[in-house]
């Protein structure tokens, strides 16, 4: 089992030490089993790998998930990403490099990652209506509610990410 340590500087120069809480993984394989069901699932759709990868970075994003922004940035640009579209991802309101596919998926990716707040508005879930079929409206929630759902699961046991 390997422990994790991660020192986080903070602006008044203190340091605080992070560790991962629990391997939860190991404690409950069944858990673990039953995420990587539905993450299949989610892989195995007919939705576009970069667009998922945009998605999942962007939910990590908001959610604050440093282990998913490191998996997903990094599996994006194995795919082919670029930097450049990854680096302006949490301003792609204001950028010109994404397609309106593109920012339909990554404004429905916002409202649901927020949806206490959102409540997913019809003007929002519409736009997505308008690039996807039902079927990939299904899948592509399914993607944002996993993405989100590994991400509270990764911050609740402080899984931290690793150096390559």
């Amino acid at each position: 089992m390997v422990s994790c340590i991660a020192v986080i500087l903070y602006p008044d120069q203190t340091y605080k030490q992070m560790k991962t809480r629990m391997h939860w993984k190991e404690v409950d394989p069944e858990a673990y089993k039953a995420m990587s069901t539905l993450e299949t699932y989610v892989r195995n759709s007919s939705l576009d790998k970069k667009l998922m990868d945009l998605v999942k970075v962007r939910a990590s994003q908001i959610n604050g998930c440093a282990f998913c922004l490191d998996m997903h940035a990094f599996e994006a640009r194995k795919i082919g990403e670029t930097e450049q579209r990854l680096y302006t991802l949490a301003g792609w309101r204001d950028a010109p490099f994404f397609t309106s596919q593109e920012r339909a998926a990554l404004a429905l990716t916002e409202a649901v990652t927020l949806v206490s707040s959102t409540h997913v508005p019809d003007d929002v879930y519409n736009e997505a209506a308008q690039y996807f079929s039902e079927k990939e409206l299904v899948q592509l929630i399914l993607l944002i509610v996993t993405i989100n759902s590994w991400n509270r699961i990764v911050i609740s046991t402080r899984t931290l990410p690793q150096l390559r």
